[in-house]
């Protein structure tokens, strides 16, 4: 594993520990870390030549089969340090699209992560492809004027990324419907966010008695699944779980999960899970509010979760500002305490929403007063 630091970004071991979670979790055995710092990156190299022949004899010594890099690697650089170290070499992108495409469930998300890969690929075709360069003969004639390979591959690569738009197009037509039929019913959605790995699946299966895929592993769960609570008899929520987020998050994903993310965008109010025990549980939590803020969702209500308490030995409580505003709530999405104090902090937002909303809110299935006629051609079940 090896990171790169540049100018007067210098990092230390610990910076490379994310990067051993994402190895672990992608296959690989981490069996060595390798630093470097330089003023700039190498164009070729990206490390120098020196500093590559220094990883060579450290691949001979330590015997690993492959280098993964914390950093993003152009086609030119990965191409060069593959034929200089004789191994293969991938770099942070690489390895979270491999991730992801390991952990997509639904067929939204495969979809979505082929688009990702797909598009990651278009751009390095002529790494280790030595065939590509030939070109295609024109007619009757052998190694005539005519497309080369690698542009037959690029434009094979460009249709199967139009038809992954399209069906994902489709995809998002339906969920429009659905958010539609939500919106309908004035139902108070709420959506968890957070840093991969920081709990939100498992708090998610707290709150709506979901089975959902919990694990502690970086991006155990990459599907949105949303579920209907009720706080208290009468107020009913919809809740989503959502992708988790991580530094440097590949452009390609980000596009990618747009549409699965609009849940987000479009909620009324945001849960902000933190890993409480995270030493640099500061640094995450910027990086949501980064993507957030990319995304739309920069100006959403948010309240922060601060979760694995039982890891840190501290107890279960809330934080409210000068207004008497529930920001912070502290729990144990694995043992359920504080779970009764974020209800009550997600009541209280869904209080002030349906005040500052003109008319009460609907429990879904039911309708407003004012369409007597639909009700009568549409009613409500018992």
């Amino acid at each position: 594993m090896v990171g790169a630091s540049f100018g007067r970004d210098r990092r230390g071991e610990d910076a490379l520990e994310e990067l051993e979670e994402l190895a672990t979790s992608a296959g690989f055995t981490p069996v060595e870390r390798f630093l470097v710092h330089r003023s700039r990156p190498d164009a070729a190299l990206f490390i120098g030549s020196g500093k590559a022949s220094e990883l060579r004899a450290e691949l001979e010594r330590c015997g690993a089969a492959s280098v993964l890099f914390d950093n993003a690697l152009s086609a030119v650089q990965e191409r060069n340090l593959e034929q200089h170290l004789g191994v293969p070499v991938a770099d942070r992108t690489e390895l979270i699209l491999e991730i992801f495409a390991r952990r997509a469930r639904s067929h939204e998300g495969k979809l979505q992560v082929e688009l990702a890969r797909l598009e990651h690929l278009s751009s390095r075709l002529v790494r280790g492809w030595t065939h590509l360069e030939r070109q295609k003969g024109g007619i009757g004639l052998r190694g005539g004027p005519g497309e080369k390979q690698i542009e037959l591959d690029r434009r094979m690569i460009d249709n199967k990324v139009r038809q992954l738009h399209a069906r994902l197009e489709r995809m998002e037509r339906q969920r429009r419907t659905q958010r539609r039929a939500r919106e309908r019913n004035r139902m108070f959605t709420v959506s968890l966010v957070g840093y991969t790995n920081a709990g939100k699946s498992t708090l998610f299966n707290r709150l709506a008695g979901a089975g959902t895929y919990a694990a502690d592993q970086l991006f155990a769960t990459l599907d949105t699944l949303t579920r209907r609570i009720e706080l208290a008899p009468g107020e009913p929520v919809t809740i989503s779980d959502t992708v988790g987020f991580i530094r440097d998050l590949p452009h390609q994903l980000v596009e990618a999960f747009k549409a699965t993310l609009e849940e987000t965008v479009r909620a009324e109010l945001l849960l902000h899970v933190i890993d409480a025990s995270a030493p640099n549980r500061e640094a995450q939590a910027a990086e949501v509010r980064r993507v957030l803020a990319e995304i739309g969702a920069g100006d959403l209500p948010v309240i922060e979760v601060w979760n694995k308490l039982d890891l840190t030995g501290l107890a279960p409580g809330v934080l409210r500002d000068e207004c008497g505003t529930i920001r912070r709530v502290s729990v144990s999405a694995l043992k359920g305490a504080g779970i009764d104090s974020l209800r009550m902090a997600i009541r209280e937002r869904r209080i002030a929403w349906t005040a500052a909303h003109a008319g009460p809110v609907v429990s879904h299935g039911s309708l407003p007063r004012s369409e007597p006629d639909r009700a009568e051609r549409f009613p409500s079940p018992p």
